[in-house]
């Protein structure tokens, strides 16, 4: 008889050949557009229990790399090799195809053998002349039903449905009766349904309040399969993703660690570059204290201890420099704002019949960074117009200070873009007091308009690039108090990072809204909430605020 020796081992090994089965085998797969390389001889492994963040420019590739492993996409060379037992879930981007169909019904769907038996065994059932062989074949149905959980699949997809914010009230709806933003909640719940042993995910977080965010957070940790997500959240990719996939000048590279790992990382390694003098002994040692340090911060998730376990791994020659560039985002105001700053006293705002603003009243200090916040974007939009002078308040009223120069960067910028034929020269020179090429071009080209970008027409800029327009122009204005609305929308992660950065070392006042989370905790030193029954004020950091919030709740 097998001592319990024998079957540890057995057991250890039947786990080691599982580990190495379920994988994503990328092999020598190249795709090219005309004459364009988008990916080049590219090898890589995905395995399970790790999250991949996949990142890179705009335009680079991530989410034609996405379509490649799902298969929705056939590359010009080399293959990916899924396991044949392995379930594939993708997130999918259609907000309006499963209209027709209950809630409840389309996070099954979500499992498509499932979905299918369901539905064949209902049409067995249904039967008037219910034969032997049907009952045969109901037999089996039965025991697959039961192999892929199926008398668990209702209170399976409402815990999703209920976790993601779709209370029980709405799953037996059409999918077509939901808001967008819950249309797109039902699709992240149908794509996590079921353990599929491979999620993609291409943005999960847009159009995701806070909480929901949070939830999806801690289900992937616990998640067992393997996870490839793009995603513009760096406060996401920090939490979930224990490696990075660098899309970056036509190849793809693995990194351990989160987001904020791969780039301080890379930008130490360029520093090390640098210093060719330094001893490699010094060297070791700062990647050691820079190691130590995220380590430090990891969760007692078993996902971040895992992280923790490969960074303390990590050699000089497993950290490189990064090849992306980086916008430079500074703003340098031309003078000190005085005593008064901005004082706002009762401002009502109704639109459309909808009170959207409610005796709003606030004092904007010395110093102060504020983020505004709420379950309405319309409300602080109609609020920072207010404040720039483009709507008037039915009520109430505000004061600028005498020393105050503002610069505005409102959510729709197409205002600003009307003249498709002008160049970026010389669409920036309009707003220059000095218009000579040189002055100009320099704002341009810290936000990577250099040579002939500069010279491109507006009707060619993407989202992206319009946005980085409007920076220049504020970096031009020297004001010494900045409003700014959404202003990370359309932005890669390489602009966001540097934007994050300029108004984090930005010195004097700052207004902002925005979704993402370590823009506003690296930020705001105040938070203002707007409610339905007023407003909360609160001076302290967006983390400490949410803790506070959920303290309260």
């Amino acid at each position: 008889m097998p001592n319990l020796l024998t079957y540890d081992i057995f057991y250890f090994v039947y786990y080691l050949q599982r580990m190495v089965q379920i994988l994503i085998n990328v092999t020598n797969v190249s795709l090219r557009y005309g004459g364009r390389k988008l990916f080049e001889d590219v090898n890589l492994k995905f395995t399970p229990g790790n999250c991949y963040g996949v990142i890179g420019a705009n335009g680079a590739g991530k989410t034609t790399f996405l379509k490649i492993l799902s298969g929705e996409i056939e590359p010009n060379t080399g293959e990916v090799s899924i396991p044949s037992d392995l379930r594939m879930s993708i997130l999918k981007q259609d907000h309006y195809q499963y209209d027709q169909n209950q809630v409840l019904e389309t996070v099954i769907m979500g499992n498509t053998r499932l979905f299918e038996i369901m539905t064949e065994k209902e049409e067995l059932y249904a039967k008037a002349d219910f034969t032997d062989e049907d009952g045969l074949k109901a037999a089996n149905l039965e025991y697959e039903f039961g192999e892929l959980d199926g008398w668990q699949a209702d209170s399976n997809a409402s815990s999703l449905l209920q976790g993601l914010g779709i209370g029980t009230d709405l799953h037996d709806k059409l999918v077509g009766e939901l808001f967008d933003s819950e249309k797109v909640k039902v699709l992240l719940a149908q794509a996590l349904f079921g353990k599929p042993g491979i999620l993609i995910l291409d943005e999960p977080t847009n159009h995701l309040d806070i909480k929901s965010v949070s939830w999806l957070e801690e289900f992937l940790i616990d998640f067992e399969g393997t996870v490839l997500v793009v995603s513009h959240d760096r406060h996401f990719l920090n939490k979930v993703c224990t490696h990075m996939a660098d899309v970056d000048y036509g190849k793809i590279k693995l990194f351990m660690g989160n987001y904020d790992f791969w780039y301080e990382s890379s930008q130490l390694a360029l520093q090390m570059l640098k210093d060719e003098n330094k001893k490699k002994e010094e060297k070791a040692k700062q990647l050691q204290d820079f190691i130590a340090r995220f380590s430090a911060n990891a969760s007692k998730s078993k996902q971040a201890t895992s992280r923790k376990k490969i960074l303390e791994k990590l050699t000089l020659d497993d950290i490189e420099p990064s090849n992306r560039k980086y916008p430079f985002v500074g703003f340098k105001p031309e003078r000190e704002v005085g005593k008064d700053i901005l004082t706002v006293e009762g401002l009502t705002k109704t639109i459309d019949g909808e009170k959207i603003l409610d005796d709003i009243s606030f004092t904007v200090s010395k110093d102060d960074k504020i983020a505004f916040v709420g379950s309405s974007e319309l409300v602080i939009t109609t609020l920072f117009e207010i404040l720039m002078g483009e709507t008037t308040p039915d009520s109430g009223h505000f004061k600028w200070g005498i020393t105050i120069t503002k610069a505005h960067f409102p959510k729709d910028n197409s205002s600003y873009f009307n003249d498709m034929e002008l160049s970026l020269l010389d669409w920036l020179r309009q707003y220059s007091i000095d218009k000579s090429d040189t002055y100009v071009r320099s704002f341009l080209g810290r936000m990577l308009f250099s040579g002939e970008e500069a010279l491109k027409e507006l009707k060619v800029l993407s989202g992206g690039e319009r946005v980085r327009c409007m920076l220049s122009k504020m970096m031009l204005s020297n004001a010494n108090v900045l409003i700014l609305d959404q202003p990370t929308n359309h932005l890669d992660l390489e602009s966001i990072t540097a934007l994050n950065n300029g108004l984090r070392d930005y010195k004097s006042n700052i207004l902002f809204t925005s979704h993402d989370h370590q823009f506003i905790q690296t930020i705001a030193n105040r938070i203002i909430e707007i409610r339905p029954s007023g407003i909360i004020d609160a001076r302290m950091t967006y983390d400490e605020y949410l803790e506070s919030s959920l303290n309260v709740g």
